[in-house]
């Protein structure tokens, strides 16, 4: 682009041209008269005989040819993942094996919105504040698990409100509500391996029977759990909870009213949600309890997680039992 000193801008550029193609001018005359070179003019010269006034423009600089362009397949992919399963350009990357900055390179250039912007369950795009990340990480498996629940809704045979709207979900919910499930979530804070079950209630004789599960299922995949850290529930505040710990635990709680200390294991419920729970129709709640074992383990074994660089839990844990699987 022509800046306001330059020697010959479009309109320069056109008396040039005219005095060499219409006047007859030789070229270094006509050089000397506007003040350039010799090839400057014969450039601007033959731009005009061969295109005319509009040869005369600034042309891009971008080059004509890109050998490391992705292809236009490859693009098409990046922008069907982010469609189909509304993943970030990280984890994209990581399926694609590209950098994540020319995923969201790709998505930007399409005019994907972000992820904080789409709802996960439908995939309507929606306005949400943004957060400040902190993160943090035990340096070696089992110094620390978080520990959490969460309460979800029951869906009712034939579908719920998600599938079928809010009318027809609204039929097809039996008397008094079809209920909720209280999901017990254990995730290991360096590698974030999870164990997780799907319970009737959140009761401190429920938490404390789940830790033992929950304890005895790391020790089988060679983590010795050494800390805990939970929030404040009457659960985890109990004799009996405590009891289930053991005198080799330590327990933690979180500071009230400051869920992001738990932050590991609530994430993992909000990618169980978004990858699980509302990732398809489900037409009864047994089909999403059936679909509940694959989802962990694709969680812990296959799924590359950001803040592990692209690894998947398993990748953190050495001679994983089923690691491989």
């Amino acid at each position: 682009m022509a800046h306001a000193n330059a020697v010959l801008t479009p309109q320069g550029r056109l008396r040039l041209a005219r005095c060499v193609v219409d006047r007859r001018w030789p070229l270094r005359r006509a050089a000397e008269r506007f003040g350039v070179s010799h090839t400057t003019a014969g450039k601007w010269a033959t731009r005009y005989r061969i295109y005319g006034r509009a040869g005369l423009v600034d042309r891009s600089s971008r080059p004509r040819h890109c050998p490391h362009q992705l292809s236009v397949r490859t693009e098409r992919r990046i922008v069907g993942l982010r469609v189909s399963r509304r993943w970030g350009p990280a984890r994209i990357a990581y399926r694609l094996r590209l950098n994540p900055a020319t995923v969201a390179r790709v998505l930007a250039r399409y005019g994907c919105p972000p992820l904080r912007f789409i709802d996960p369950a439908t995939g309507t795009r929606i306005k949400t504040s943004r957060r400040a990340v902190v993160r943090y990480e035990h340096a070696a498996p089992g110094d620390l698990v978080h520990i959490d629940t969460k309460k979800l809704g029951r869906i009712p045979d034939g579908g719920g409100h998600r599938v079928l709207g809010p009318a027809a979900g609204k039929r097809n919910r039996p008397a008094g509500g079809a209920g909720y499930a209280h999901l017990h979530s254990a995730v290991d804070d360096h590698s974030r391996l999870a164990y997780s079950e799907i319970l009737a209630d959140d009761r401190m004789e429920t938490a404390a029977a789940f830790w033992r599960r929950a304890q005895a299922w790391f020790a089988d995949h060679g983590i010795t759990v050494r800390g805990v850290l939970t929030d404040n529930g009457g659960a985890y505040r109990s004799h009996l909870f405590r009891a289930a710990l053991g005198p080799d635990v330590t327990h933690t709680r979180c500071r009230p009213y400051r869920p992001q200390t738990n932050g590991k294991v609530e994430r993992f419920h909000r990618t169980l949600l978004e990858e699980w729970a509302y990732a398809r129709p489900y037409a009864r709640e047994a089909d999403r309890i059936a679909a509940y074992p694959a989802f962990l383990h694709t969680y812990n074994h296959h799924r590359g997680h950001t803040a592990l660089g692209g690894q998947s839990p398993a990748d953190r844990v050495s001679n994983l039992a089923g690691q491989n699987t």
